[in-house]
């Protein structure tokens, strides 16, 4: 293409240097006429067109040249190409071949391993129809047998089985007695070991004093004075601090110093905090009470969210709600038995750990679940229902995870555990309820579990009496030898272990001890 772009402009010039000549050589002529200059100028012009043409022929003949080289090489690139193509092809398809190969064989394998699979079915089927007539005339023969055995007896099926078994029960009473026992015993070697060093490593891990709340809170002032003026004029302060807080100001003769009753802990604290407020503040009066109030009961807000926050900061727990971290910190202000809730689920919570540590379980998901298993006690002065119920709605209502709902269930027993993870929650609960100076009781309701307890023990058959000792922490039963033996003693003592768990309310665990004395009297005269 180049060459014959250069051909044309060779001839583009050739006619522009022809016509100009052509047109210089008749301007002239047309001026001086037929001269000889003219005529040279024809000679010369009719010269220069020669040239131009020979020019042009060469330019021709030149571009012919080029242009057949160029179609060679462009034949002998395409043929190359198309050798390319041709192999790939080629390629291609002895490659489609030997997939096609394949698939025949493996069509081929498929279909002899269907022939042998339905020879299978076949045979299979006739094996269950002749097991099916086999067990037919079995059954045949059996209904024909046992009728045969009842004419004979004179019993009916059902009769000779009751019969059998009540002799059995009689029978073996004795040896299934012992059994248990066996059993029991085979039992506890394998496992209290390997708990008791579960339990004792958790506990020795992990130890947090105590210090035992109350329902009243005193708050010391500066002098009797100003006891009057927390009354005030008609005793209008103190009416004002009462109807704010919700608590009972009790001023008696205990010097310097006023009792605050409550069983709210949070409302008591409020009111602890707006009577020292006035206490520093000196002006005492309904307006001033009610804006300490006001501030006392933000400035607990407060603490209760840094209590939460501090909690899941001192147990590693992620993932929890923010109100559900607001509960959990209420529970600072929350007791039972004495014992604040909020150090008791913080020790639930590394005690659960620790012993899932041990036992290779989820330790995140342990502590999570024995931190929040007693939530529910941060509403349960508001709401209607026991900390388990409204512990399950919150758990539920905040999305807690199905190890943590069980825990919060099934702590005390109103649920069945679904996992491990419940029964090591249930354990460190148990285990922190019942460390020495943990709780207390009032004297109430310690005597009337103790009562509880022989009432339990004395309504058994086979019982002679019963002492509740270590402050209810075991029952020690007498029975009458001549009614129970030795090796009914285990089973008598679990009955009364069980009767117990579904009638009594305690922390921690209740031994019960069954003791058994024979004594033979005699006189020589």
């Amino acid at each position: 293409m180049e060459v014959i772009g250069i051909i044309f402009v060779y001839i583009a010039i050739g006619l522009i240097v022809g016509a100009a000549i052509a047109w210089w050589a008749t301007v002239n002529y047309y001026r001086k006429g037929l001269s000889k200059e003219s005529i040279r100028l024809a000679e010369e012009q009719k010269r220069t067109e020669e040239k131009a043409e020979r020019l042009i022929g060469e330019a021709r003949k030149e571009g012919e040249e080029k242009k057949r080289e160029f179609l060679l090489e462009a034949r002998q690139e395409v043929q190359k190409v198309r050798s390319e193509i041709e192999r790939e092809v080629k390629s291609r398809r002895q490659e489609l071949q030997r997939e096609r190969n394949r698939i025949d064989q493996k069509e081929s394998n498929l279909d002899k391993k269907l022939e042998q699979a339905e020879e299978q079915n076949r045979q299979a089927e006739q094996k269950a129809r002749q097991l099916q007539i086999t067990e037919q005339s079995l059954l045949a023969l059996e209904e024909e047998r046992i009728q045969a055995l009842e004419r004979v007896s004179g019993l009916t099926v059902q009769e000779a089985q009751t019969q059998v078994l009540d002799e059995a029960r009689h029978a073996y009473h004795h040896d299934l007695a012992v059994m248990y026992r066996q059993m029991e015993e085979e039992t506890k070697a394998r496992a209290d070991e390997r708990a008791k060093e579960i339990v004792v490593t958790a506990i020795q891990r992990y130890a947090s004093d105590y210090v035992s709340d109350a329902t009243v809170t005193v708050v010391a002032l500066p002098n009797e004075e100003m006891k009057g003026r927390i009354i005030g004029r008609e005793g209008r302060n103190i009416r004002t601090i009462e109807t704010l807080t919700g608590v009972d100001l009790i001023i008696d003769d205990t010097p310097e110093a006023v009792i605050l009753s409550s069983f709210d802990p949070i409302r008591r604290e409020i009111a602890r905090l707006t009577i020292e407020k006035l206490v520093q503040d000196g002006r005492i009066h309904p307006a001033r009470i009610e804006e300490m109030v006001n501030k006392a009961t933000k400035d607990i807000e407060v603490s209760i969210r840094e209590a939460g926050e501090q909690a899941i900061f001192e147990t590693g727990v992620i993932g929890v709600h923010p109100e559900a971290v607001k509960l959990l910190g209420r529970l600072k202000y929350r007791t039972s038995y004495g014992q604040n809730v909020l150090q008791h689920a913080i020790e639930v919570s590394w005690l659960t750990g620790i012993m899932a540590a041990d036992l290779d379980l989820d330790v995140t998901v342990a502590k999570r679940a024995g931190l929040l298993h007693d939530i529910g006690k941060a509403i349960d002065f508001e709401l209607e229902g026991t900390h388990i119920s409204l512990g399950s709605e919150l758990a539920r209502k905040y999305k807690f995870d199905e190890p943590t709902i069980n825990a919060i269930e099934s702590h005390h027993g109103d649920v069945e555990p679904s996992g491990f993870i419940s029964y090591l929650v249930a354990a460190a609960d148990a285990i922190s309820a019942a460390r020495p100076g943990a709780r207390r009781e009032n004297i109430e309701t310690y005597i009337k579990r103790i009562e509880k307890l022989e009432e339990i023990a004395n309504s058994m058959e086979g019982v002679e009496k019963s002492f509740a000792i270590q402050a209810g922490r075991e029952i020690r039963v007498m029975v009458l030898p001549d009614k129970i033996s030795d090796d009914e003693l285990p089973l008598k003592a679990r009955e009364i272990a069980k009767q117990i768990e579904n009638e009594v309310s305690f922390p921690g665990q209740i031994k019960v001890s069954m003791i058994r004395e024979s004594r033979y009297v005699d006189y020589a005269k």
